[in-house]
């Protein structure tokens, strides 16, 4: 920090000095500033805080006490603690441990809580925060939501411990932030710098919109991982009931991490399909070959005799043809809670009979028409 001299038109530097050397105490001195001064801190995280209650100990079991306990104006707690010189090595376990502890206190533990730093009633620390968080009651906002509490450390050096691991929990969501105070000597005169150090203030909108990107692939990729392991024990369950019960055709078979299985017909190009979905299951014989006109022409043979073909068995058929689409499909379906294992032997029954149809009624048809394909080439 430097001071201009003006007549001299220069930067003479402050004389940096430690909070020992300084005399000054962390309860004493540090914590008292900005127990009455929060507004201090508040420039440096550019939103308002209050301070509820300082040398917090009201933790069942324990004779642990936090710094400060604040709030800010989302109804949500923060936890501050403060060191001097040397953040130390374990602020962030106690600083955790109290976030954890602070996690279940209510509305009515916060107000108590603000009534006993105010040295004063309920209804007047009610008044006072209704005030800070702008409302005509807390009856209209959301104290301490969830585990959301906020954590603050002060010191004037921070070790890379301390640092490595607010930005860690910052990517996991918990809002950590770093405050580095200095203090300065000048003319008999004691100055204190505050700064944020994490997150960097210009970063700091980036840094969250980039840790609730990280969030959300994650949770994609852990809603994937779930997913594929879900289908995987389906197809899995599936195919032995099908070898169990003398179904041929599936034996070869892997089970997948896809949502559908496939089994040929004979016929390049035909297959039986078996898919699973999260809430319906079909059985599908489906005519993909590269040339549209030729799937075309299979659908169109089968159809002629659709009329006695849906007569075959009880399960509706769905005959499905899309002009502008290169496949055509021909499948029945069944609505289920597919990702309730409890509902699995009834689907596995339903598609085994639904299979069974399909290729009762289209297997041998299927393999004529093919030949006729190949002849014609």
């Amino acid at each position: 920090m430097f001071r201009v001299d003006q007549k001299a038109n220069a930067l003479q530097a402050l004389k940096p000095i430690s909070f020992a050397a300084a005399g000054l105490r962390e309860r004493d001195h540090l914590q008292e500033w900005i127990a009455k001064a929060p507004e201090a801190l508040g420039q440096v995280l550019g939103e308002d805080i209050l301070i509820i209650q300082k040398e917090f100990d009201g933790f069942d079991g324990t004779r642990e006490r936090l710094d400060l306990l604040a709030i800010d104006k989302s109804g949500q707690l923060m936890v501050i603690e403060n060191k001097l010189d040397d953040s130390g090595r374990d602020v962030v376990w106690q600083a955790m441990k109290y976030a954890a502890y602070c996690s279940s206190l209510t509305r009515a533990d916060i107000i108590a809580i603000f009534a006993r730093y105010l040295g004063d009633g309920e209804a007047r620390a009610e008044e006072e925060l209704c005030n800070f968080l702008e409302c005509e009651s807390l009856e209209q906002v959301v104290l301490n939501e969830g585990h959301a509490q906020r954590i603050l450390f002060i010191a004037a050096n921070f070790r890379r411990e301390v640092t490595s691991t607010a930005l860690w929990l910052r990517e996991h969501q918990i809002d950590v932030r770093c405050i580095r105070v200095s203090p300065f000597e000048f003319e008999g005169q004691l100055l204190l710098d505050m700064q944020q150090i994490i997150p960097p203030p210009e970063a700091t909108d980036y840094m969250i919109k980039m840790s609730q990107k990280d969030s959300e692939e994650k949770s994609a990729k852990g809603a994937q991982k779930w997913s594929h392991e879900m289908r995987h024990a389906f197809w899995t369950e599936l195919l032995a009931t099908f070898q169990q019960s003398g179904v041929t055709r599936w034996q070869n078979i892997s089970p997948s991490h896809d949502h559908w299985i496939s089994a040929s017909t004979g016929v390049g190009g035909c297959t039986f399909a078996l898919v699973f979905l999260r809430q319906e299951v079909r059985a599908e014989l489906n005519f993909e070959r590269p040339s549209k006109d030729e799937n075309k022409w299979v659908y169109a043979r089968l159809a002629e005799d659709r009329a006695r073909l849906d007569q075959v068995g009880s399960i509706e058929l769905e005959w499905l043809r899309k002009p502008d689409k290169i496949k055509t499909t021909i499948q029945c379906r069944k609505s289920f809670q597919g990702y309730s294992k409890d509902n699995w032997p009834e689907m596995i029954e339903w598609l085994k009979a639904a299979f069974l149809q399909l290729e009762e009624t289209f297997a041998e048809r299927v393999t004529e028409l093919g030949a006729e394909l190949r002849a014609k080439t």
